[in-house]
């Protein structure tokens, strides 16, 4: 019986989670629409999930790079289909395992970062002090953060996705001697407008749950210090499924669009 009411209270917390996450997504979208426009607090926000992410994404996409390549080189030899290698590459990581993986490294970089921040300037009433002021916290704090996250994600996952290539052609040109227009030529041949376009766009999604997640954790802390590293959690682990969820969505509505 116990257990069964906390599965009731589980359930009936998590609606109640999506319903608040839903009105502060609409909140956001009524305060980006209207003037005035935090413009260098956007630019600053850009720089701080951009910039200062670029060194973990370039990082991890190399070492995906490789080792999907190092891992799928030898099967490829069994079947005599090593030519093909540049193609696999090329779409499996254009297509899928780039965005996903860039999106979830921000999550646990941008979104628990948003999460601690604005929760400590809720803990210290930082923000009480900017409504009591007459400043929008919620436009310069918010808004400008969810609009840094959508238009700098997109961005890491395109260099994320060069940087991936590039390790995989040094793995092929060390174990086959490929060159770098051979491999690169084969691996553009693969690819299409009907790849690059829907990973750019669940890009914008994922940039858009990351940062709306981790804004809507840090604004709502209410529990004290404690409730800084809880807020910095939960939005790791929320950002992290709603990445799964959306990136599901995508590929389904991209697959009937191939179909048609």
């Amino acid at each position: 019986m116990k257990l069964t009411t906390q599965i009731q209270s589980g359930i009936l917390k998590f609606f109640d989670q999506i319903g608040d996450l839903s009105f502060f997504l609409g909140r956001f979208f009524k305060e980006f629409l209207k003037p005035p426009y935090e413009f260098s607090e956007l630019l600053h926000q850009c720089y701080n999930v951009g910039n200062r992410s670029l060194p973990l994404v370039s990082i991890t996409g190399f070492i995906i790079g490789l080792v999907l390549t190092l891992q799928t080189r030898p099967t490829l030899e069994e079947f005599g289909a090593v030519s093909w290698m540049p193609n696999m590459v090329g779409i499996s990581i254009v297509r899928e395992i780039g965005p996903v993986i860039v999106a979830l490294i921000c999550a646990g970089r941008v979104a628990s970062g948003m999460g601690a921040e604005l929760g400590s300037m809720r803990v210290t009433e930082q923000i009480d002090a900017m409504e009591v002021s007459g400043t929008n916290p919620f436009k310069f704090l918010v808004v400008t953060r969810i609009l840094a996250t959508m238009l700098m994600l997109p961005l890491l996952v395109i260099l994320g996705d060069a940087f991936a290539l590039y390790g995989s052609f040094l793995v092929e040109n060390i174990k086959g001697e490929v060159s770098f227009a051979l491999y690169f030529n084969k691996v553009f041949e693969s690819l299409g407008f009907s790849d690059l376009i829907p990973a750019v766009t669940k890009s914008f999604f994922f940039g858009l749950a990351i940062g709306l997640v981790g804004c809507y954790k840090g604004y709502n802390c209410k529990k004290g210090t404690v409730g800084v590293g809880v807020a910095a959690n939960t939005a790791v682990v929320m950002a992290s499924m709603l990445i799964f969820i959306i990136d599901f969505v995508a590929v389904f509505i991209s697959d009937i669009f191939y179909e048609l």
